[in-house]
């Protein structure tokens, strides 16, 4: 059995990393962006291609019902593969589909084709994780943080580039997602070292074995319903805001670098501070209020933008710690736990954009957004009852158990 590559952390900087870390993070951000890449341009698909919002919005519904599905092979896939070909199929998939979307003439196609890059970035974000954990110098913490990091620059510049490119045609934020991930592809290609196969072959039941531990259950249901408030602002937000493409990409922009300014800084100082259970219970509880008042000021533009841009420091915290609770949540291999923790958590980012749209459509325009808040609401519930199973996630020091088991279940397998 080899002997995992270790890194002094007293002297490992956050910012010196090997070159093949820095290149998975740049093809995460690329890969991130589409989860906002579509905001700016709902509104104009739906507009050009005679579509309802709720049909806009199963663009998110068939990519996150997809890549939740996804979530429960990336393990077993990876571990007959190795990583870095399982990273560079989901590329692939990635610049396949998102090139057939930019070229499609209809909305049913379109929804197709993004599920095909649900299950390219299915393949992509699990596997990437676990090898930005691996590889980085420094704790298991500082990788979270890298790796949320480039969430977060990713979900920012979605929409950045969605609504610049949005401006020229719907068709080209597609067709600009396909070169980005190719060359995101060509990086992955040359920095990163190659992967063999995992010595223990993961099963499809692993995932749902890992489910009947209560804390990673616990989490993975929060995650669930947190997960419907974050896609009903994402999805349904553009519509009541009735702006232009560059307009909403501004926005959304200005919320996802709230978000990633959050995610690497305020986070690890609430964490340190007032220990994990809390800080996300809190940014959950003000997210949920957040949506509250977007669901009472529906009709006034000013305090949905503000509402928007606000929610990105509540998710940016949220995402940071919540990952971080999952890897000590169960006695699991990280990937089985990232697996069955996706798949939950994803089936709330697939219901939520198309539910959002339906009561939009055949209740009223503040609907989708008292459901956002209920469902928030009963996520903090659910870690509150839940807390019990988690309290070990409180410990700061748990960053360094849990790097020293991560790292000694990824030489053993």
């Amino acid at each position: 059995m080899s002997q995992p590559q270790t890194f002094p952390e007293q002297k490992a900087s956050f910012f010196d990393q090997p070159r093949a870390v820095w290149a998975v993070a740049f093809a995460c951000v690329i890969s991130f962006m589409g989860i906002g890449l579509v905001d700016p341009i709902l509104k104009s698909i739906a507009d050009q291609l005679n579509a309802t919002p709720s049909q806009v919005s199963l663009l998110f519904t068939s990519y996150m019902a997809v890549m939740g599905v996804a979530m429960l092979v990336t393990g077993v896939v990876s571990s007959r593969i190795g990583a870095k070909k399982t990273l560079l199929s989901g590329l692939a998939l990635i610049i396949v589909f998102s090139a057939l979307a930019g070229m499609s003439g209809s909305i049913g196609a379109i929804v197709a084709f993004r599920a095909g890059w649900g299950l390219g970035n299915a393949l992509f974000i699990a596997t990437a994780l676990s090898t930005i954990v691996t590889a980085a110098r420094g704790s298991t913490a500082q990788a979270i943080i890298l790796f949320e990091a480039a969430l977060g620059l990713g979900i920012a510049a979605g929409p950045l580039l969605g609504g610049e490119l949005g401006t020229i045609s719907w068709r080209a934020p597609f067709l600009g997602v396909a070169t980005l991930m190719a060359i995101a592809l060509l990086a992955t290609t040359f920095l990163l070292p190659s992967t063999p196969p995992a010595g223990r072959r993961t099963s499809l039941l692993d995932p749902f074995r890992a489910l009947r531990y209560p804390g990673l259950l616990t989490v993975a249901l929060t995650a669930l319903f947190y997960n419907m408030g974050f896609f009903t602002l994402l999805a349904f937000t553009p519509f009541p805001l009735d702006m232009t493409a560059r307009q909403v990409g501004l926005i959304f922009f200005g919320w996802g670098l709230l978000l990633a300014t959050t995610s690497v800084w305020v986070a690890p100082l609430l964490q340190r501070r007032i220990g994990s259970i809390p800080t996300v219970l809190a940014s959950l509880t003000l997210f949920a209020v957040d949506l509250a008042a977007m669901a009472i000021w529906t009709n006034d533009k000013t305090v949905l933008v503000v509402g928007v841009i606000v929610a990105g420091a509540f998710l940016g915290i949220n995402n940071t710690v919540i990952t971080e609770t999952v890897m000590g949540a169960a006695p699991v291999e990280r990937p089985v736990a990232s697996a069955a923790y996706s798949f939950v958590r994803f089936s709330g980012g697939a219901v939520a954009p198309y539910a959002a749209g339906k009561l939009g459509e055949n209740v009223s325009v503040h609907a989708p957004f008292w459901m956002g808040a209920g469902t928030v609401g009963i996520a903090v519930v659910i870690l509150a009852v839940g807390a019990k199973h988690l309290r070990g996630e409180e410990l700061p020091a748990s960053h360094d158990v849990a790097e020293a088991e991560l790292i000694a279940a990824a030489d053993a397998t």
